[in-house]
């Protein structure tokens, strides 16, 4: 009993450990199974997304029918009854499928052999080596020049040390143009903080004398970092600012144009620009030889713009320009200019003009114009004043023209002074019936007295015993048609057609000055040259200048050129003599002591702007004494409202301005009388 009790314990056990070789070997199947599932969802996976979800299906269906067909035969519990039975049952098997498929070994990623990536990578960093290498040769070896003046070039800076420009003085050496040091404000906006602008823009408004808005509107431009706020600025100014230390502001020393007579000779000396050129007159005229030339200096600085201390400069001294010495009087100047703005007011004229020249020299003692340009405002003057009119404006001269008629006539022997004329109130030239100016039946007057009364008639009488050729030749003898020479700024030639293109009437009105135009100055000229013994000389305007070392170099005398003989022009002299004396239209330029010779003018005024005559031009010039002449004084009224004569207008400013420039240059009366002479036909 007990053997067969044993025996069936070991069966019992022989039987458990096949059941659990059994469940083991299922437990295997179905691994396999699972990763043939997996694996065949893999695959079909890889062709598309669609491929996996067919593959899902079909392992649904083949495990359907398997799962019936086993009813809890894979379970543990079903295998151990069986076994407990003592049957020897072999496990279920499910339909035939094809063998799973192998799995895949997974990627391996095989390195190089580290030598060959150790050698690569030696080689690439050799090449990129051998590059700098190659370029640090060429900076500091071949190159090695190049970047180093480049290197130069960015820390030198050219500053430019500006000459110092030459005074303009008159004749006696007083000041009428100045340069005096100055400087010249800028700030850099970026350096500003904003929460100072508007103080600061206040502080500076306040010491330049400039609008706060302005300042304001400069300190907001921070994309720049230079600003201009003013120039011209004086020295304890610019100091002031930087004392209450203004962040970023600088200053330039700088020289500025400083003019201590206003508007005296304003339009003969004219203005300097910001540029520093002359803009007008003598500035412009003579800009080179005042402007001198300017000096520069090369430093080195540092991005901040401040100088490097202790780094080499290179400095070209500037040349200061030189000194004009004018032959303007100041004292004379402004009694001229006084004397005609008076009368320019007093008619309501547009202008006037006066000129002083010394007989002898041609110098221009005065040279006056109203309204004049006040040189010191010459920025808000209109550009009408800029012009010098004595010298650039042209006018018809009218009666005063006639001295040149009067000697062509005499240099012909075509007349005398005594020869006598049976003078109607008109004639007939041409198409065209020319009058005197006042009405009167015919009556007989010397040539001399016709002068003296100023005769249109009869200076047409004599004209046409010259002829128009040798009219022409005098009135160009006389300057006429040409520009002055001597250096006298913005001088005009006037308008002198030539003869052989004179109209019927024109041959007549040009002897007594309608058909011609002139300037003030060449009108002048005429009279020095009368006064001069019929020697002209060109009116000279700049006494001299100093040289590099500050010694006065004298201006060359004029051109001489005899236009008439000594004769002539004392029988002219005679003639217009009498023109100031109790017959002539120039009494009112009579001066008590002394002997005058002049002419008036009245012409028909020609408007450019409108394109036909309107107005008058009523003028004067004469010398004094007449029979030692010294100085020439010419008077041009333009345009006048009230009146219009020459005698009645600008004969007192020849009288005036003639009286106190004698004076001024201490000329005593000659104490001769005239001579008696032939004045009224049968005397």
């Amino acid at each position: 009993m007990a053997a067969r009790g044993s025996g069936a314990r070991r069966e019992a056990g022989r039987t458990g450990a096949e059941s659990g070789r059994s469940r083991a070997e299922n437990g295997r199947t179905g691994a396999e199974s699972g990763r043939s599932r997996a694996e065949a969802g893999r695959g079909g996976a890889e062709p598309g997304r669609g491929g996996g979800e067919e593959a899902r299906r079909r392992s649904r269906q083949e495990d359907g029918p398997q799962r019936r067909a086993q009813p809890g035969g894979s379970r543990p519990e079903a295998r151990e009854r069986v076994a407990r039975r003592g049957g020897d049952v072999p496990p279920p098997r499910g339909p035939r499928r094809p063998p799973p498929r192998p799995p895949r070994p997974p990627l391996v990623l095989r390195l190089g052999s580290p030598r060959r990536r150790i050698n690569f990578g030696l080689i690439g960093m050799t090449f990129i080596l051998s590059i700098f290498a190659g370029r640090l040769i060429q900076m500091q070896g071949l190159d090695s020049k190049v970047y180093e003046e480049a290197a130069a070039d960015q820390r030198q800076h050219t500053e430019t040390i500006p000459a110092k420009r030459g005074s303009i003085t008159d004749v006696n050496g007083h000041d009428l143009a100045v340069t005096v040091e100055a400087r010249e404000v800028s700030i850099d906006p970026s350096k500003v903080p904003a929460g100072v602008r508007a103080n600061i823009a206040k502080i500076l408004a306040q010491q330049l004398g400039k609008d706060e808005q302005e300042m304001a509107a400069k300190l907001g431009r921070t994309g720049t970092h230079y600003q201009l706020l003013a120039r011209d600025v004086e020295p304890v100014v610019a100091t002031r600012l930087l004392q209450q230390r203004v962040p970023a502001l600088s200053t330039k020393k700088t020289y500025k144009r400083l003019y201590p007579a206003g508007d005296l000779a304003g339009s003969l000396i004219g203005f300097v620009g910001d540029e520093g050129n002359g803009l007008g007159g003598m500035e412009q005229a003579r800009n080179s030889l005042l402007a001198g030339h300017d000096g520069e200096q090369r430093v080195e600085t540092g991005r901040d713009g401040q100088r490097i201390p202790m780094t080499s400069s290179q400095r070209t001294a500037p040349v200061d320009g030189q000194d004009v010495r004018l032959t303007i009087d100041r004292d004379i100047q402004w009694a001229a200019q006084k004397s005609i703005g008076e009368q320019v007011q007093k008619s309501g004229a547009d202008s006037g003009t006066v000129i002083v020249m010394d007989v002898q020299t041609a110098q221009i003692v005065a040279m006056a114009n109203a309204p004049e340009l006040d040189l010191n405002d010459w920025r808000k003057a209109p550009e009408s004043r800029y012009v010098n009119k004595a010298a650039a404006d042209v006018f018809e001269p009218g009666s005063t023209n006639k001295v040149i008629t009067a000697a062509a006539a005499l240099e012909a022997k075509a007349v005398t002074p005594d020869t006598v004329y049976q003078v109607p109130d008109r004639i007939r030239c041409a198409d065209q019936v020319l009058r005197d100016a006042h009405a009167h039946k015919v009556e007989a007057l010397t040539f001399r007295q016709a002068m003296a009364q100023s005769s249109n008639v009869a200076t047409v009488m004599a004209a046409r015993k010259v002829g128009s050729q040798k009219l022409y030749e005098m009135l160009k003898a006389f300057g006429f048609g040409s520009a002055p020479g001597g250096g006298v700024p913005g001088a005009e030639a006037g308008l002198l057609p030539d003869y052989r293109k004179w109209s019927g009437s024109q041959s007549c009105t040009v002897a007594y000055g309608q058909g011609v135009s002139v300037t003030a100055l060449q009108m002048a000229s005429v009279y020095q040259t009368i006064a001069n013994g019929g020697v002209k000389l060109d009116p000279q305007i700049v006494a001299g200048t100093t040289d590099a070392t500050g010694r006065f170099v004298p201006a060359p005398a004029g051109k001489q050129t005899r236009v008439v003989s000594e004769t002539t022009a004392r029988e002219i002299t005679t003639m217009l003599e009498s023109a100031v004396g109790e017959e002539g239209t120039g009494q009112l330029a009579a001066i008590d002591g002394y002997r005058v010779a002049g002419k008036t003018g009245t012409a028909n005024r020609y408007d450019a702007e409108l394109g036909r005559y309107d107005g008058y031009t009523a003028s004067f010039v004469g010398f004094a004494p007449a029979d030692k002449p010294r100085l020439v004084v010419l008077s041009v009224v333009q345009n006048p409202k009230k009146g219009h004569f020459g005698g009645q207008l600008a004969a007192p400013v020849f009288k005036d301005v003639m009286t106190f420039a004698i004076k001024s240059k201490k000329i005593p009366p000659t104490g001769s009388a005239a001579p008696t002479v032939r004045t009224r036909a049968g005397q």
